[in-house]
């Protein structure tokens, strides 16, 4: 069990769509290591003091492969994206349509975590990108070790525009670092407009923050104002972003946002 969010250490595997086994890596879970030692033989007064140690020290061990796996991507010129949500946020949607209108202008990959299924990465394949999927079994979130991986699995394009697809959770991602240039946060306004102060440290970490699913507004309770308002008192540095994934709406200050970021000199053609 990890010591940071109590996610199990059943392991990580690795697949790329159309590969009927995992590719050639199963491992266990980042925290199943020399560092992640049992204390149930602590006394109880110690237990906490012995949890927020073994807690620093997966942090640190997973920053440092963080540093590592940022180093790995500078150097092939790959830009990465750390999407989070909440499951049913429509990340995967989401996806789909970058990749469908990004593609013709840069190499796109995606590494997709999930507990189970490879329906995601087969999603992303059909869409016209690379992808490899990371299964976490009980865990709930990618580290940075799952990551590297992936990416010996994947070996991006360099030049690639590369999209991490979290595991649906906005506890744990917000802890770990990925290697990634900046975090995505999205959200739906199926989902109430306290999201944010529900998990501040999700959005206080996001460099973007996407509300998605706007074609629904007539029909739901969320005050976009709000919302907006909780992300700038939580992280007033923060991009955010109204669009439908669905429709487009907003797809075009989405990309602007990546062009930016990724400082690569394209703008696609957009709704």
């Amino acid at each position: 069990m990890c010591a940071t969010c109590g996610c199990g250490d059943d392991g990580a595997t690795i697949t790329l769509p159309g590969h009927s086994q995992p590719h050639d890596h199963t491992h266990p879970h980042e925290h199943g290591n020399d560092d992640h030692h049992h204390v149930d033989h602590v006394h109880v007064d110690n237990v906490h003091t012995e949890t927020i140690s073994l807690e620093q020290k997966v942090l640190a061990k997973n920053d440092l492969l963080a540093e590592q796996n940022r180093k790995w991507l500078a150097e092939r010129d790959i830009v990465a994206f750390n999407l989070t949500s909440s499951p049913g946020a429509g990340k995967t949607t989401l996806l789909e349509r970058t990749i469908r209108d990004l593609v013709s202008h840069r190499p796109v990959a995606v590494i997709e975590g999930d507990q189970e299924t490879l329906l995601d990465a087969e999603r992303i394949k059909a869409a016209g990108a690379r992808a490899v999927q990371v299964n976490t079994g009980a865990g709930c979130h990618l580290d940075a070790d799952m990551v590297r991986r992936a990416l010996e699995s994947l070996d991006p394009e360099p030049g690639s525009i590369l999209f991490i697809e979290n595991v649906g959770n906005l506890v744990c991602p917000a802890l770990f670092d990925l290697g990634e240039l900046s975090k995505v946060v999205v959200i739906s306004v199926t989902e109430g407009d306290d999201k944010p102060i529900k998990y501040p440290h999700m959005f206080a970490a996001a460099g973007l923050v996407i509300v998605n699913k706007t074609d629904l507004l007539p029909y739901v309770n969320f005050d976009l104002e709000t919302c907006c308002a909780y992300v700038r008192s939580l992280n007033p540095a923060a991009d955010i972003l109204p669009m439908s994934a669905t429709s487009g709406d907003g797809s075009g200050r989405w990309y602007e946002w990546i062009d930016v970021h990724a400082n690569s000199g394209y703008v696609p053609k957009t709704h």
